[in-house]
């Protein structure tokens, strides 16, 4: 019913940037949460940045601790995307990037891949030395 799409990754150097962004399509919502996984070879995905809005309401964002002060993420509702900012970016940040969705505002933790019900095939991003 949603589909979600990926783009963005790429290669850079550490120190560098990159904007990835989720494309939404399908079934849209009022009241959504959406967030970002990573998943480096031989590690576990790991929970990078959440957001969530509901009508009349401003964004409310969520970070794990490795993203703060370094990525941002953004919505834009008219465009039905979703976006991660990525600066500072260092070799430990290579992964596969997931974006992932769920039509409600309400998760009991943002963190875990089971709260979200839709998920995009994810974008790599390779940070070089």
């Amino acid at each position: 019913q949603v589909q979600l799409v990926e783009s963005g990754g790429g290669l850079v150097q550490a120190g560098g940037s990159l904007r990835l962004s989720c494309a939404a399509s399908g079934r849209t919502f009022s009241s959504y949460a959406m967030g970002w996984f990573r998943q480096a070879p031989g590690k576990e995905r790991e929970f990078v940045a959440a957001i969530r809005w509901k009508p009349d309401t401003p964004y409310f964002t969520h970070y794990a601790d490795s993203a703060k002060g370094r990525f941002t993420i953004s919505r834009d509702n008219a465009k039905n995307t979703m976006y991660l900012q990525m600066n500072n970016l260092k070799p430990e940040d290579t992964a596969v990037y997931s974006c992932a969705a769920r039509g409600d505002f309400a998760l009991a933790a943002v963190q875990r891949t089971g709260e979200y019900d839709y998920w995009g095939q994810g974008t790599q991003v390779t940070v070089s030395s």
